[in-house]
């Protein structure tokens, strides 16, 4: 057996037999260069796993990752779905808007889906129950309409996508997600207001609609929080690493004195969670270091490029199975750890037929936004139904109903480039 099938076949066996992903990779990486490569070659484990990490744009991570926690414990969530009730107000279909268009405005100040789910369906789910909303159809919508956040700018898994496509601009990618993801949240809408209706869920009398003026003012603050992200890097006021630091500074002025939910204790629990989810985030950057550096060194992943090449010449049709590979491994994965296993052979492809990266990067985004409400894992689901307490599997038809309208919205994106490319051209983004 060559050695690029003992370095994969390592990889999928631990994964199979329960390793975490980071150390699949790590250990999958070392075979490839015990079997491939001469041993002595193991001494640029810590080389390789340094570099990986080593990386500016990668601060921003931990620093987006601790802004999610932050906007959650501040209660924004909260301010907004009362705003956005008051504007919405009662009708068949009414929450369901008012959920999606939440997690729009919270996936633009986090970037991370599982975070906004459980922000919003704290909040959401018992104004659902009384409006006599099925408790699996709310879970399923509200974690569907949260996988957008790794489309909405700040989105931590385009960060590390900019990363491994060296030259390009991150802020092009973050305005390139922008529409996309407001297409898939909006889609979402579509069985949602046609099943309200025919089963009268949330009629003309439900809660009381809150006062337009009073919860305006108090969402303010948090309406402010992407429009100082976005608008500081659309000025060139500060980069995206440093929009991380402003996200950050904002959510603990507005969670600490206009919100006054957080206190200062609170901090030392906010800062240690951030930093395991970090650090987890980081190990699996760190040690697939060693799976690419090993993959590459043996050229595995040109040949398996070459192996997709050859299944057809018509990119339409590539780009299709390419499409349903991201789409099963979001099923399994999570987003980064895509990224980091599929690129590197992608990559080949996207210069073999001269597709735009960035409108590649939102697509392979678009994947694992649908992945991650999409059942045996799906992250978002899990997190929704442990706080409503249901099983999972009871809200499996409803999750396969917003896959096909979320799909449906990315092949929109597949057939019109212009959908996630028009905003960062117009916006004088490198877009190449």
């Amino acid at each position: 057996m060559s050695p690029d099938l003992w370095m994969i076949a390592a990889f999928i066996g631990c994964l199979i037999l329960g390793v975490p992903v980071a150390f699949s990779l790590g250990i999958g990486g070392i075979v490839g260069i015990l079997t491939g490569l001469s041993p002595s070659m193991l001494a640029t484990l810590g080389t390789n796993t340094y570099n990986s990490v080593a990386k500016y744009p990668l601060i921003a991570i931990p620093l987006f990752i601790l802004t999610g926690l932050i906007f959650e414990r501040a209660g924004v969530a909260a301010s907004l779905v009362r705003f956005a009730q008051a504007i919405i107000g009662p009708r068949h279909g009414g929450l369901t808007l008012v959920a999606v268009l939440v997690c729009i405005i919270m996936g633009g100040m986090s970037g991370s889906g599982p975070a906004d789910a459980a922000a919003v369906a704290m909040v959401m789910l018992p104004s659902m129950m009384r409006a006599g909303y099925p408790k699996p159809f709310s879970v399923a919508l509200i974690s569907a309409a949260a996988s957008t956040a790794i489309l909405i700018p700040p989105s931590i898994a385009l960060i590390l996508y900019s990363v491994m496509l060296p030259g390009l601009d991150l802020r092009a990618l973050f305005a390139a997600g922008l529409f996309p993801g407001i297409l898939a949240a909006l889609s979402l809408l579509v069985p949602s207001f046609f099943f309200s209706k025919r089963y009268g869920w949330e009629g003309t009398v439900t809660e009381k609609r809150p006062p337009l003026k009073d919860s305006f003012i108090e969402a303010l603050p948090a309406l402010f929080a992407p429009v100082i992200i976005l608008g500081g890097l659309r000025s060139g006021l500060f980069t995206p690493t440093e929009a991380a630091v402003v996200a950050v500074s904002y959510g603990l002025i507005i969670g600490i004195f206009i919100y006054r939910s957080l206190k200062i204790s609170d901090l030392l629990f906010l800062f240690s969670e951030s930093a395991k989810i970090s650090g987890v985030v980081l190990l699996i950057i760190s040690l697939a270091g060693i799976f690419a550096w090993t993959g590459t060194t043996l050229g595995t992943f040109t040949k398996m490029a070459e192996f997709i090449l050859a299944i057809s010449d018509n990119s339409w049709v590539l780009l299709l199975l390419v499409m349903v590979l991201v789409l099963i491994a979001g099923m399994f994965l999570d987003a980064i750890s895509i990224y980091l296993i599929l690129t590197p052979i992608f990559i080949p492809l996207i210069q073999h037929f001269d597709w735009n990266p960035i409108w590649f990067g939102i697509l392979l985004a678009m994947n694992i936004a649908i992945g991650q409400f999409t059942p045996p894992v799906a992250v978002n689901l899990l997190v929704t139904a442990k706080i409503a307490n249901i099983r999972i599997e009871h809200t499996f038809g409803w999750s396969m109903l917003f896959l096909i309208t979320m799909f449906s919205a990315l092949l929109l994106v597949v057939v019109f480039p212009g959908i996630a490319l028009w905003l960062p051209e117009y916006l004088g983004y490198a877009i190449d």
